[in-house]
């Protein structure tokens, strides 16, 4: 069970990432270091480059919401794996499992919906993060 240990590091691992990537969207989505994620997502919902001043504060608004949510889901993760999933116990496997393929299945299905195809292949991404641990690991909680 050697592997497993390494599993539940990576998990926290990520754990770690969401937490700081949420605080990051939270605190720093209207500046340029965010410009990644808004050259993505802004010409899908605005004709224009510049954004009006009541479109920008929805945005961040929306943006700050959205990262205090997903920092909220990452400190949730670190729990699970530091508790449940750490001791083998099988509410956390599954936890994790079924949490994540709610979130996968309706994040990116609207996000194909409303053609943002940036966050459908960043979904994704982030899916495989947790895929594979929950995969390899999968046996230890049985």
């Amino acid at each position: 069970m050697k592997h497993f240990n390494f599993w539940q590091k990576w998990l926290l691992a990520v754990g770690i990432l969401i937490s700081v990537f949420g605080v990051f969207m939270a605190f720093f989505n209207q500046t340029p270091i965010f410009d990644i994620f808004n050259n993505q997502i802004n010409p899908v919902f605005w004709d224009s480059d510049a954004l009006s001043t009541a479109s920008q504060n929805y945005q961040g608004w929306m943006y700050a919401v959205w990262g205090s949510t997903i920092a909220g889901w990452g400190v949730m993760v670190i729990f699970i794996v530091q508790a449940g999933y750490k001791n083998k116990m099988r509410w956390a496997w599954n936890a994790l499992a079924w949490g994540l393929t709610l979130w996968y299945l309706l994040d990116t299905g609207f996000s194909l919906y409303y053609g943002v195809i940036f966050n459908v292949f960043f979904n994704s991404g982030l899916l495989l993060l947790f895929a594979l641990p929950l995969a390899f690991t999968r046996e230890a909680f049985k």
